[in-house]
């Protein structure tokens, strides 16, 4: 499954911030969760990551590590050639 995170920072970032991050990124892909994008972004929401999991307890897990930091939002996707297909 493909989850697309919004996320929302809940304070100014640091550096410190940043390399907690990623350790929190490493650990989640030790379980299993793929990394495929992290972008940081302006308007509404202040980063969009885009993680691939097994399931949406998967995703749960890995939000939530991030709690402290940031608040977020996750849309699951399908691709666009699955979602065709759904049209037939």
């Amino acid at each position: 499954m493909i989850f697309i995170i919004l996320a929302k920072l809940r304070r100014k970032p640091t550096k410190e911030m940043v390399a907690q991050s990623g350790k929190l990124f490493e650990q989640a892909a030790k379980e299993g969760v793929k990394l495929i994008g992290r972008y940081w972004t302006l308007g509404r929401y202040d980063a969009v990551s885009i993680w691939e999991g097994k399931d949406e307890k998967d995703a749960m897990k890995t939000a939530l590590r991030f709690a402290d930091a940031v608040s977020t939002e996750t849309l699951v996707a399908v691709t666009r050639e699955e979602a065709i297909k759904l049209l037939e």
